[in-house]
């Protein structure tokens, strides 16, 4: 037992020094990329940036029915982002299309030219400059623009010096990177992601890569902590008078910040991990069907009004609508309209004619609901403030171009996850879904990566603040390992000489 003990005492201490040289220069990276991350994000275009930049929607003849034909349509939406209005078309398969709402004539695609007078619409600058044509960079691997792949890269020569990338399906900008953004992800979300490695949206080599990479950082860090508390004198001091073993320099700094710092740090590294959900551990075991939820599909089932007619009922209700989405809420059509400022109109039809309202009853929600699990529908809470799993965070932040309006119905199922579905009555739309297994990753990774919770995030300043000290913390950590292990390996290389 006592030879066991000594034999695994060794390989801790073993694991430790040498993994140890690598790990820190990981771990010191990860540190300097996550304190710019608390300020400056990866670029995004939130749904409030683009809808902002849209013109207001005028007349448009063209009925839905004469636009989506007999073609599988899963999504309609009307808005003039290409500087005129025009429908875009999601079809069954997911690939997109775009028509003239006056003419009803499909685009082929969307030309440099094309590309140009959108920037200038999005931007309202004339000053613009075509950069070429491009599948992906490392500012566009999100999954979500491969519709719209390939896309044009603009230039607007504006003061932020925004890079702007333009679907060549719609004609709409899908993606904003200011010169700012991009300078600073380079030390920021870029390196903390470890995107230099990455070649494309999907990449299982990329993402195995970072899982192993935290792994081992995890073990160094546990390995660390194991070391320096045996180091440690608990009872007596050394004969120097100090509690470590080591005299004053690099290895003592390391024993003192190692003990100070390595819980956040292992906390931070192994938040990271799960971030990656490895082997699936947090994927949901049955999410919300969320086209029973509809009732029908938008080209099986829609509201057949001239966006005309729409247009003006909106009107007379003080609305200025840039973009109108046909959709389906438990067998009612309606259209969903936004305005500049991210406002929403819901339309719907009755003996009268169009009706325009603020909000769906919550009645109408829960029946529609009932058909999103099978299981029964326990408990429906109206939440004007969010909850632990529901709540905005600041556009830097990776979801913060997440959709978080309030009020939400957040709803609870009695399936076997236990799963919470969050409901806007101002769209009627399932915005946020999350069974047991989601709940636990949120506080595995969102928590103890990010400090995100309510009263967290409302220290604005404060958070910040301490986030910033633990990290120089963890840095110190990180560098005094690098010293050490760099001054190791040349002892090395100078003793086998």
């Amino acid at each position: 037992m006592k030879k066991l003990t000594g034999s695994l005492r060794r390989w801790t201490y073993l694991t430790h020094r040498w993994c140890g040289v690598a790990g820190c220069l990981l771990m010191a990276l990860w540190f300097v990329s996550g304190m710019v991350m608390l300020f400056i994000g990866y670029p995004k275009l939130t749904p409030s940036d683009r809808l902002a930049a849209l013109p207001a929607l005028s007349a448009a003849p063209q009925l839905p029915s004469q636009v989506m034909g007999d073609v599988p349509v899963s999504r309609l939406l009307l808005n003039a982002a290409s500087g005129q209005a025009r429908y875009i078309v999601q079809r069954a398969d997911g690939s997109l299309i775009s028509m003239d709402a006056s003419s009803g004539v499909q685009a082929k695609g969307f030309s440099s030219a094309a590309a140009l007078r959108s920037a200038k619409v999005f931007s309202g600058s004339d000053d613009v400059l075509y950069l070429g044509s491009i599948d992906e960079d490392r500012w566009t691997h999100s999954g979500s623009l491969n519709p719209h792949r390939p896309l044009h890269m603009v230039q607007v020569g504006d003061v932020a010096q925004t890079l702007l990338y333009v679907s060549s399906r719609t004609g709409e900008v899908v993606m904003q990177a200011t010169r700012s953004q991009r300078m600073w992800s380079y030390v920021g979300a870029w390196l903390h992601w470890l995107y230099p490695l990455k070649n494309q949206s999907r990449d299982p080599v990329w993402s195995w890569t970072v899982i192993a990479l935290s792994a081992g950082c995890v073990l160094v860090a546990c390995s660390g902590i194991v070391v320096g508390l045996w180091r440690w004198r608990f009872a007596r001091p050394y004969k120097s008078g100090s509690r470590s073993p080591f005299a004053p320099g690099w290895m003592r700094w390391h024993h003192l910040l190692g003990l100070g710092f390595a819980a956040i740090t292992l906390t931070w590294i192994f938040s990271g991990l799960m971030s990656m959900n490895p082997l699936g551990i947090f994927s949901p075991t049955q999410s919300p069907n969320l086209a029973r939820y509809d009732g029908a599909i938008v080209s099986r089932q829609h509201m057949d009004r001239t966006p005309t007619d729409i247009l003006q009922a909106l009107q007379r209700d003080g609305f200025q609508a840039v973009e109108l989405e046909w959709k389906n809420l438990g067998g009612h059509c309606f259209v969903l309209a936004r305005d500049a400022a991210d406002g929403t109109r819901i339309v719907t039809t009755d003996a009268q004619g169009l009706l325009v309202q603020r909000r769906w009853p919550q009645a109408v929600l829960q029946e529609a609901a009932a058909m999103l699990l099978p299981a029964k529908l326990m408990q429906a809470e109206l939440l004007d403030g969010g909850d632990a799993y529901y709540y905005r965070r600041a556009p830097e932040a990776m979801i913060g171009g997440a959709e978080r309006r309030l009020p939400v119905l957040r709803l609870r199922f009695d399936d076997a996850g236990s799963t919470l579905v969050y409901i806007v009555p101002a769209t009627g739309q399932v915005v946020f879904s999350a069974d047991r297994a989601q709940r636990l990753g949120r506080w595995l990774f969102s928590f103890l990566h990010s400090w995100d919770l309510h009263f967290m995030l409302a220290a604005v300043g404060w958070r910040e603040a301490v986030l910033i000290l633990l990290s120089l913390g963890g840095l110190g950590l990180s560098l005094s390992g690098i010293v050490i292990g760099v001054r190791r390996v040349d002892r090395k290389m100078r003793s086998r000489n």
